[in-house]
């Protein structure tokens, strides 16, 4: 498991960012939530979670350990898989996908 990346901030678009971790180009979605947080460029630090398919590695990317910890959670839910986890991450933080759930808002959820 690759638990986190740490390099120089290549690109970065709101779903994805590339890092140059001695000269390899790690591509890494991110939420939105993640992509307010990242400098414009310079030295940084992902936590990240890697899916592995059989025609696929995807590397997630994320600004801290919380909304990597919600992404997990997410997607050990029957009916979400890894765009969807990160869809809802967002438009809401840990916090407030805790929030929902504890007061059973299907609102919330709805709307993304």
């Amino acid at each position: 498991m690759i638990t986190h990346v740490e390099g120089i901030l290549e690109s970065k678009k709101p779903t994805q960012v590339i890092i140059d971790v001695n000269g390899i180009g790690y591509s890494l979605n991110i939420s939105l939530n993640t992509f307010d947080v990242l400098p414009s460029k310079g030295r940084l630090r992902l936590h990240s979670h890697l899916i592995i398919r059989e025609d696929s590695h995807i590397l997630f990317g994320f600004a801290d350990e919380d909304e990597r910890m919600m992404f997990r959670e997410l997607i050990n839910v029957s009916g979400i898989g890894a765009s969807t986890a990160i869809m809802i991450l967002s438009s809401m933080t840990p916090k407030d996908v805790i929030s929902s759930v504890d007061k059973s808002d299907v609102n919330a959820f709805k709307s993304i």
